[in-house]
């Protein structure tokens, strides 16, 4: 298997550009003062290892999965956003990248 990195150069942190933009907002919200570090870092454990028991994770998707999702259950059970809020803007996101041209950037549209 051909390493698509030059040598010497260092692995990605993130497999994924919505992995790294999640773990940024969430960094965001968090120097902000939405949440504290340690609640964050607590109820992200109890997601990993909910999640754990039905199948391994790998670091990828599934991880992010989870760490969407306890950012998600945080928001809402603070009243910062609702998991209504959050429902609409997963569907304006999808209405947006299924009618985007293959290659184009996605937007959203008012």
């Amino acid at each position: 298997m051909m390493d698509d990195h030059p040598a010497g150069a260092p692995e990605p942190v993130f497999s994924e550009p919505w992995h790294a933009q999640l773990f940024a907002l969430t960094v965001k919200l968090n120097e902000d003062g939405h949440f504290s570090w340690p609640d964050w870092a607590a109820r992200f454990a109890a997601t990993l290892k909910a999640h754990g028991v039905q199948k391994e994770l790998d670091g990828g998707d599934d991880y992010f999965t989870a760490w969407l999702e306890t950012l998600e259950g945080m928001l809402a059970d603070s009243g910062q956003a609702g998991r209504d809020e959050a429902d609409l803007m997963k569907a304006a996101w999808e209405q947006a990248y299924l009618t985007t041209p293959h290659g184009a950037p996605v937007h959203l549209h008012d």
